[in-house]
């Protein structure tokens, strides 16, 4: 059974894989948040959770696939059920592979538009409703060809521009009900010069930790005028 009386609700994480998902997460259980991995590769996600288990935190996972609306859903209830009322929810899910803008059928952008933003809204109806106290925060994270976009990655230009649209009118949504909604926008590649996984997790934990009077939409990571 959960405990109601925990410090930190529960953290449910949505691309729980390595890189950027694991160095969030490691900022996480260092604050003492239980944690919800949750992603496609269940072998690896068992095997991160027992690791985070047996230094002491608490971690368990669930299989979801982001673009699975009814697949993403269920797992995220389950986790809320069985490891507690979210204080987060963390949408770290994308991809990443090339196309240019006539090269896609329709069912190919779909699928790709699934996973880089429906999953995201999904992912937020789900959580929104089991908030602990009804507050909390909802991190998203983001892309620089939401703000230039490119002819060599156009699903996710679009996936992230449109994702960066819903999260800044969820922030505007949510604000005045205690819920916290913003976005992460990385611009460059994870794992370059200045955008370290450590480095970039940091940026999120500035989010999660702003005063409500101070709340932001959207922290940017890189180099203004480029992506």
């Amino acid at each position: 059974m959960p405990e109601d009386n925990a410090a930190h609700g529960t953290a449910i994480i949505v691309g729980a894989g390595g890189g950027l998902g694991t160095a969030i997460i490691d900022e996480l259980t260092a604050e003492g948040y239980p944690v919800a991995l949750l992603a496609r590769d269940d072998n690896r996600l068992q095997k991160h959770a027992a690791e985070l288990a047996g230094s002491g935190h608490t971690a368990r996972a669930y299989r979801a696939d982001a673009g699975d609306p009814q697949n993403l859903s269920a797992a995220i209830s389950q986790a809320a059920d069985e490891m507690g009322e979210p204080d987060v929810l963390l949408y770290n899910v994308a991809v990443l592979a090339p196309d240019k803008p006539d090269e896609l059928s329709a069912a190919e952008w779909n699928s790709r538009f699934a996973v880089n933003m429906t999953g995201a809204k999904v992912a937020a109806d789900a959580v929104l409703p089991r908030l602990r106290g009804g507050h909390g925060t909802l991190l998203f994270t983001g892309g620089g060809y939401s703000l230039h976009p490119s002819a060599k990655f156009t699903a996710l230009s679009a996936g992230k521009a449109a994702l960066r649209a819903y999260v800044l009118a969820l922030f505007e949504d949510q604000r005045p009900r205690g819920v916290h909604a913003a976005t992460v926008t990385i611009g460059g590649d994870i794992g370059g010069p200045g955008f370290e996984p450590a480095a970039i997790a940091r940026r999120y934990l500035e989010l999660l930790h702003q005063p409500s009077g101070q709340w932001t939409a959207e922290i940017f990571h890189g180099k203004a005028g480029g992506p």
